[in-house]
């Protein structure tokens, strides 16, 4: 949602700030730019609270930095600046979260690796950061250090970023991509990349989005799921390893309904289906898949048997979710303690994080693992 994803991942299941309480902000793992938000560049193995405040409502990881809303529509960054991804008119770093601006009507948010997509309550689009092969969706391959916005309409409901590349949803049920297109990520039957938005085929019944690295995942009514994309490590789960320009569906099931929608990371994907179950496929080393292997998956396979699974991040070499119960549980690459278990031990199943069940939401950043979350008190 982080992505590489989240961008992650994001890619991720904490993107929208709809129907969720506010709570304490939580950081661990990698921080080298200060992208713990904490004041400082010390990595942390467990949960370390960001401030006292009590009003946070979503937290998206990017590369070395994070980005996060508020109960009362504003937004902040922190960590690594270049590029201007942190959208506060330069290219500095923050150890300590700042806000960006002082509008009070952000909604949703998405952080790839070098920039920032997101969507206000007017269903207007918005993009920062490093605009390479137009990944910010304006028409131009420039960088941006601040908010700007995507042509003039007020129609898009959801936003994914991903490795170069953005994949939005509108309120029509039309599904549109831009930025880099070298593995077909875009859907456009090509690999040529697009500086502003394009629509991804002729379908108004899209209903759930989500990306990794240079994948996307997306759900039809009628509960179909397709993926397409880079298709390393069976990263789109379709069974084959041959990358598709154009969306393919994943096996022939009607129940992907979308309970917590799609997330990627590099080279990898998730899906929290409307029973609860819980299914990863792509690349599986560090034991990321959940699986109890290191084994890549071409196709889905189950997380175990439970159907309490809420919500899903995932991060680089890592994933993390909610369960029902609102207790956090993660697995993936130790390194630099961004599982949050006091270790850098790897996990290829579930393990859960401290014993608190008030989680109401989490990302995975898209680099080297770090994470945060969000708790009630």
């Amino acid at each position: 949602m982080g992505i590489f994803q989240n961008t992650l991942l994001a890619a991720a299941a904490s993107t929208t700030g709809e129907d969720i309480a506010g709570g304490e902000l939580w950081t661990w793992g990698l921080n080298d730019n200060g992208q713990l938000g904490l004041g400082d560049t010390t990595n942390r193995s467990s949960p370390v609270q960001v401030g006292s405040l009590t009003d946070w409502a979503t937290v998206q990881g990017g590369r070395q930095f994070m980005c996060a809303t508020k109960n009362d529509g504003t937004l902040w960054t922190w960590g690594k600046g270049t590029s201007g991804r942190l959208g506060h008119g330069n290219d500095d770093s923050l150890s300590s979260p700042a806000q960006v601006g002082s509008l009070t009507d952000w909604s949703q948010i998405s952080a790839t690796e070098n920039s920032v997509m997101a969507i206000k309550t007017d269903s207007t689009l918005w993009t920062w950061g490093d605009g390479g092969a137009g990944v910010l969706g304006n028409g131009e391959a420039v960088d941006k250090d601040s908010p700007v916005q995507v042509g003039s309409l007020t129609d898009w409901s959801k936003v994914v970023a991903g490795k170069g590349t953005g994949w939005a949803l509108k309120t029509d049920g039309t599904l549109w991509g831009w930025g880099y297109n070298n593995q077909g990520q875009l859907g456009q039957g090509n690999t040529t990349a697009n500086s502003s938005p394009i629509q991804i085929g002729s379908a108004t019944d899209w209903q759930y989005l989500g990306g990794g690295s240079r994948q996307c995942f997306a759900v039809r009514d009628g509960g179909k799921l397709f993926t397409w994309g880079e298709a390393e490590n069976g990263a789109l789960g379709s069974g084959a390893t041959t990358d598709r320009s154009s969306p393919v569906q994943v096996g022939s099931l009607t129940d992907w309904g979308g309970k917590a929608g799609t997330a990627g990371g590099q080279n990898r994907g998730g899906f929290i289906k409307d029973d609860g179950t819980l299914w990863t496929w792509g690349n599986n080393g560090y034991g990321t898949l959940g699986d109890g292997t290191s084994t890549d998956r071409s196709s889905p396979v189950q997380v175990g048997s439970l159907t309490d699974w809420s919500t899903l991040a995932c991060g680089f070499r890592s994933m993390n979710a909610i369960k029902t119960d609102g207790t956090l549980w993660t697995w993936g690459s130790g390194k630099n303690g961004g599982l949050g278990l006091g270790n850098t031990t790897n996990y290829s199943s579930p393990v859960q994080i401290g014993s608190l069940t008030t989680w109401i939401a989490s990302d995975q950043g898209a680099w080297r693992g770090f994470a945060g979350g969000i708790k009630t008190e």
